[in-house]
């Protein structure tokens, strides 16, 4: 049986940032909610009219939705995850429209497991460095997004 939105995004956000703590996990569900509902660009079309399960589910955009990485088996997947009540109730929270201010705008976001983050990402340019809450590095939209 396929899981249901809240079900998939509690375990995104387990499995995206369970040890970042709640700042980290509403950091990154705020991004999932951002990409669902920005009214451009390439998120806006794959949202369909804000259908989070359409961005969750979006091909290469998640490590965590992948069941293979660099032709391995990716054992930390959505599939594996148990989520913790903590991640359902940040899941309806963001669901309710909950935003994290330090990421508000954001679109991407990446570990880069290093001190610093790149200026930039993706690698196409179309997030620009703008916050980092613990391991994560979080990118506010270019005007390169803004034309994809």
């Amino acid at each position: 049986m396929p899981f249901t939105t809240r079900e998939l995004l509690a375990r995104l956000i387990q499995c995206e940032a369970g040890g970042e703590g709640d700042n980290g996990m509403r950091a990154v569900a705020t991004v999932i909610m951002n990409r669902a509902t920005i009214p451009y660009g390439e998120f806006f079309r794959v949202s369909e009219g804000g259908d989070v399960r359409k961005i969750i589910e979006q091909p290469g955009q998640f490590v965590c939705m992948r069941g293979t990485v660099g032709g391995r088996t990716n054992p930390q997947n959505v599939w594996n995850m148990t989520p913790e009540e903590v991640h359902y109730e940040i899941a309806d929270w963001a669901l309710n429209g909950g935003v994290f201010s330090p990421v508000a705008e954001c679109l991407f976001f990446f570990n880069p497991y290093s001190n610093q983050c790149p200026a930039f990402f993706p690698s196409n340019q179309m997030g620009v460095a703008y916050n980092r809450i613990n391991d994560h590095c979080f990118y506010r939209p270019t005007q390169k997004y803004a034309e994809s």
